[in-house]
């Protein structure tokens, strides 16, 4: 496929919402938050914004850098950088990480839309019991996780198979705001209930106490992940960018836009839970497994904010079903913006190294995807032995590969590549726009966080991870 010939984002704010698109997903939504309510409020939000500024953005620049200098897929913009040479299997890598995480992503994904039905048909009434059970009932039922999954990945494969600025681009431009709006909708309507201002407290001040060095490392990590750093989406997406559009400024602006997201969602999320849990401070802080389980991750989404809408609109029942609906359609957007990107890297890669249609791509990515996914959604709930591999199931040791071992591991190696192995003419070239843009500085400063710093996060994140620190 020549350069000439391949495909850009049409607008400068088409880049913007659909990389920002690609950042923003379930993690913002159910990983910040709870995050940032175990670990010192504000004081955490501080010290993730400093690992944003000292890792995410000179991280972002990596894939940027790679992508739009190679104007290729994931896999062949390292093979272009790497000269023949072992560090193109990075690509490759990314590639597979990408892959791997689509296919169990789009099974939470397929839950937000079962929970748009749920909220609809008014399956979602009753107390906190009946709420538990129905989603511990419906994530291991024997099919309807999947019939969810499979129509998410179905809407998935029509906007990427469109192409990159009738199909990426426009979704991501509808899409964006549209969630932005139901977020503040939301985040206002729950900051209004009745002692919603001890959840604003709560989020806002900063209580250093708590900070030591998990909570550390614990922002390393949530900035790490919350950019889709290590997947290829970013690369992939840069590789569609026009040669005079700014990076660093682009940079900027989607980790600022990820993290503004994140910030509102804590908004949306903590207001209303300490309206109706005059012990909120305590469940947060938990260390209990089960509380942990209810009160984090899928468990704070599907399980407690079902119950907290019920009952924080009590007084007015029409308002809260609004309230569960307009929630469950943000979630299902967020999703969907992310796994666009995780399902365009991809396509890509089929599309390129393969010589077929981006159509066919799309349908190859889809169909293995959709495989992988039907024995994920299975897996859930542990309630089947033959997809259990050392009393774990395959949805999680999916999660638990992709996210604390391939990731980090592919950022780390990205960092080395850039840092150490490609020219530094060839990195200066891109940073500056060919020379157009002035802050030698700037390059200087961001070739000694690719070199040091951000290696040295990341291996920390991987010490932490695995318990070593």
């Amino acid at each position: 496929m020549s350069q000439t010939s391949r495909a850009n984002f049409g607008t400068k704010i088409g880049i913007i919402l659909a990389t920002a698109g690609s950042a923003v997903g379930l993690g913002n939504v159910w990983r910040f938050p709870y995050m940032t309510g175990q670990n010192g409020g504000a004081a955490f939000i501080l010290i993730y914004i400093i690992c944003v500024l000292l890792l995410g953005i000179p991280c972002v620049l990596n894939e940027f850098i790679i992508g739009r200098r190679a104007q290729a897929n994931t896999a062949r913009a390292y093979s272009k950088l790497a000269n023949g040479t072992p560090w193109r299997l990075i690509g490759y890598f990314g590639v597979l990480t990408g892959f791997l995480i689509a296919s169990y992503y789009v099974v939470v994904s397929g839950w937000c839309l079962q929970y748009i039905y749920a909220s609809v048909v008014g399956h979602l009434q009753g107390d906190a019991d009946h709420v538990r059970t129905y989603f511990e009932s419906f994530s291991s039922h024997p099919w309807k996780p999947v019939v969810w999954m499979l129509v998410f990945i179905l809407l998935c494969n029509f906007i990427v198979s469109r192409g990159v600025e009738k199909g990426i681009e426009r979704g991501s431009k509808l899409m964006m705001p549209l969630l932005f709006i139901l977020l503040v909708i939301i985040a206002v309507a729950s900051c209004m209930l009745p002692n919603a201002g001890k959840g604003i407290s709560f989020l806002l001040s900063p209580d250093f106490s708590k900070v030591d060095g998990n909570v550390l490392l614990g922002a390393l990590g949530q900035a790490f992940y919350s950019l889709s750093l290590g997947m290829g989406c970013l690369c992939t997406y840069a590789s569609y960018f026009k040669r005079d559009t700014h990076l660093t400024k682009s940079a900027i602006q989607i980790a600022s836009l990820d993290t503004l997201i994140a910030i509102l969602s804590g908004l949306m999320i903590f207001p209303a839970f300490f309206s109706i849990y005059p012990q909120a401070n305590e469940l947060l802080s938990s260390t209990d497994p089960n509380i942990v389980k209810q009160y984090c991750g899928p468990g704070l989404v599907f399980i407690t904010l079902p119950n907290v809408f019920q009952q924080a609109f009590s007084s007015m029942p029409l308002v809260g079903e609004i309230m569960a609906l307009l929630f469950y359609a943000l979630l299902s957007l967020a999703a969907l913006t992310s796994l666009m990107s995780i399902h365009e890297v991809c396509t890509a890669f089929f599309h390129e190294e393969f010589n077929i249609s981006r159509r066919k791509g799309a349908i190859w990515v889809t169909g293995l995807c959709a495989i992988i996914g039907v024995f994920c959604a299975l897996s859930y709930g542990d309630t089947r032995s033959w997809l259990m591999l050392d009393g774990q199931s395959m949805f999680n040791w999916f999660d638990f590969l992709t996210g604390q071992i391939f990731l980090p591991l592919g950022g780390f190696l990205t960092c080395l590549f850039l840092g150490w192995y490609v020219p530094r003419s060839v990195v200066k070239d891109e940073f500056t726009n060919g020379g157009t843009l002035r802050g030698g500085h700037l390059f200087r400063i961001y070739l000694f966080a690719i070199r040091y710093i951000c290696p040295l996060c990341i291996l920390l994140i991987f010490l932490h991870e695995f318990g070593v620190i």
